[in-house]
C-alpha cells in the first residue's frame, strides 16, 4: 500500500450475561484481552470506555496497522479473547490514511492520533459530501476548505486525523479528534457548522465519543 496505513475505530457491545460470571471469571477474561493488547505487533491498538454513555458501545478500540489483513487479524483476535469473546460489534468504520490535498504541509495538530501520549477524550465518526461538491473546480474546494482549516487552527488543543473512506466503506471519510478539553471541542463544531463547508455535508453520524482508559480499569467499571 506504498505506506499507506488503515485506522480502525471497533466500537463493541458486552453480553449483560457477562456479568453474571464469577468476580474470578469476570476478571479472568479482562486481564486476557489486556495482554492480548499490550502484545501490539504491526497494530498499534488503544482502548477507550463508554460504559453506560452510549447505547450500543461499551468499548471502543482505536488501531493503526500496515494493511487491511493486519486490522481484521487484530480484530479478529480481539472478539476470541477473554472479555472480547463476550462482546458484539457496534459499529466499524475503517479508512486510510493519505495526505490531504487540500494541505500541503500538515501541522503537529493534524495527523497526531498515534503519536506521543493519548488525550482524554477520542471523537470518531464518518462522514459524505454530496455530489455538488465533488463537482465544483479545485480552486472553489480550496478556498471553502480554507475557511475550515482556519477555525480548526484556532483550537490547538483539539488534535485531529481524517482517513479516506472511498469504496472501501459506507461513508467517504472518518474524521477523528482527540483532546483534553471537550467544551474546547464542542465549541470548534459549533464554530464549524457555520462555515460554507457544512452545505456539502450529506451525513456525519453516527457519533462515537469514549474515555481513553485502559482495559483493566475498564473491565473495572463493568464489573470486574
Amino acid at each position: 500500500m506504498n505506506g499507506e496505513q488503515i485506522v480502525h475505530a471497533l466500537a463493541l457491545r458486552l453480553d449483560p450475561a457477562w456479568r453474571r460470571l464469577s468476580q474470578d471469571e469476570r476478571r479472568a477474561s479482562v486481564a486476557a484481552l489486556d495482554n492480548l493488547l499490550k502484545d501490539a505487533g504491526d497494530v498499534r491498538t488503544f482502548s477507550y470506555s463508554s460504559v453506560g454513555l452510549q447505547p450500543g458501545m461499551d468499548l471502543l478500540i482505536w488501531s493503526l496497522g500496515p494493511s487491511l489483513e493486519a486490522i481484521e487479524e487484530r480484530a479478529a483476535a480481539i472478539l476470541r479473547t477473554g472479555l472480547g469473546a463476550w462482546t458484539s460489534v457496534g459499529e466499524s468504520l475503517i479508512g486510510i490514511i493519505r495526505p490531504s490535498q487540500y494541505v500541503k504541509k500538515p501541522t503537529a495538530q493534524e495527523q497526531s492520533l498515534f503519536a506521543g501520549e493519548r488525550s482524554k477524550y477520542l471523537i470518531v465518526y464518518p462522514f459524505t459530501k454530496n455530489t455538488d461538491w465533488y463537482l465544483q473546480d479545485a480552486a472553489t474546494r480550496q478556498t471553502v476548505m480554507n475557511e475550515h482549516m482556519k477555525i480548526g487552527h484556532k483550537y490547538q488543543q483539539v488534535s485531529q486525523l481524517l482517513a479516506y473512506s472511498f469504496g472501501i466503506d459506507d461513508m467517504d471519510f472518518i474524521v477523528a479528534y482527540e483532546t483534553d478539553d471537550l467544551t474546547a471541542f464542542m465549541e470548534l463544531v459549533r464554530e464549524l457548522r457555520a462555515t460554507e463547508s457544512r452545505r456539502s455535508t450529506v451525513r456525519d453520524t453516527p457519533i462515537l465519543t469514549a474515555i481513553h482508559r485502559p482495559i483493566r480499569e475498564i473491565g473495572r467499571l463493568l464489573g470486574a
